[in-house]
């Protein structure tokens, strides 16, 4: 609940009644208009504890309330996705909801600013309660997980880099897996293997190509393991691969996902798929170049890149 600190029970009364005057006075002292009104804004802004942000949590999911927030006529409340999920019928009594705002709540949410959790790590950014988790995606001192399974090591990610190449990788590795953005390179992979990590020396920046086995054939894509962090920079990418009777597959995407932890999950998009005809084997040899994207401020760059959004080709190998 949201408390403002008090002191003492008793004279409460009248140090509430003497606090409004002042501010009351304050107001009218000041002339109409836009500084009248922030004048008063400020005043409003009275200390407070939050000792529960459970309160701020939707009563269905239990997730960070985000606006917008509904409620329906007996003022229970709802996120809007869960609006929708319970086809705009209140779970606690059945009435119409997902229509009407309840504008106190966003207000109160909107003015709960709390710290990053990264805080321990070196964020000093205070988000809205509602927006933590969009901020955590972002943050540059997010954790990252080495991409080994038998490994629990976690980091930022220009720690996980150091990490993963001074303490998994031997100098033949090194030399075979490390790579130049920008310059394209050889990737010859497993599909059991699922994964296969590349390191960027020029800007300590660890990618996974992962290739995963469906019904329709193998999807490859490539991530960046970091947050989507301003300061870890955008990149594009582009693979080639060559089937078995000669035929060529290129794929180029606008966008490395950047993640801070490996998943195995499927990609929706940004991937290219090679039909199971096209396979030669179990493995996996391919051509990638990983590109930064232009205009990163932060870098020095300008004039964004233009990449085909998802192109695919195939191409017959001439004698």
């Amino acid at each position: 609940m949201v408390e403002a600190p008090i002191s003492e029970a008793s004279g409460e009364d009248n140090r509430s009644s003497s606090i409004l005057s002042q501010k009351r006075q304050r107001c009218s002292s000041i002339s109409p208009g836009d500084g009248a009104k922030k004048s008063c804004r400020e005043d409003k802004r009275l200390s407070a504890t939050l000792f529960d942000l459970n309160i701020l949590d939707c009563p269905v999911c239990f997730e960070a309330l985000t606006i917008p927030i509904f409620q329906c006529d007996n003022g229970h409340l709802a996120c809007s996705s869960c609006c929708a999920k319970l086809s705009d019928k209140c779970p606690s009594c059945a009435s119409p909801i997902g229509h009407i705002r309840c504008r106190a709540m966003e207000s109160v949410l909107e003015s709960t600013l709390i710290l990053c959790p990264n805080a321990k790590l070196g964020c000093t950014k205070k988000v809205s309660y509602g927006k933590v988790s969009t901020h955590e995606k972002e943050c540059a001192f997010s954790l990252c997980s080495c991409p080994l399974l038998d490994c629990n090591y976690t980091g930022s990610y220009k720690d996980l880099y150091d990490h993963y190449k001074f303490i998994h990788m031997n100098s033949l590795q090194t030399l075979l897996n490390t790579f130049s953005c920008g310059i394209s390179f050889s990737a010859e992979m497993n599909i059991s293997d699922k994964v296969l990590i590349k390191a960027d020396y020029t800007r300590r920046r660890l990618f996974a190509v992962q290739c995963f086995r469906e019904s329709y054939g193998v999807y490859v894509t490539v991530r960046c393991i970091a947050p989507s962090a301003p300061q870890v920079g955008e990149f594009s990418y582009h693979i080639s691969y060559t089937s078995g009777d000669g035929h060529i597959m290129t794929y180029e995407s606008p966008e490395v996902k950047r993640i801070c932890e490996v998943s195995h999950q499927i990609p929706q998009e940004n991937f290219m798929l090679i039909p199971h005809s096209f396979l030669r084997g179990e493995s996996l040899e391919m051509d990638i170049c990983i590109k930064k994207k232009l205009n990163q401020e932060s870098e020095g760059w300008s004039d964004l890149e233009e990449v085909p959004y998802r192109y695919v080709s195939f191409d017959q190998v001439s004698d």
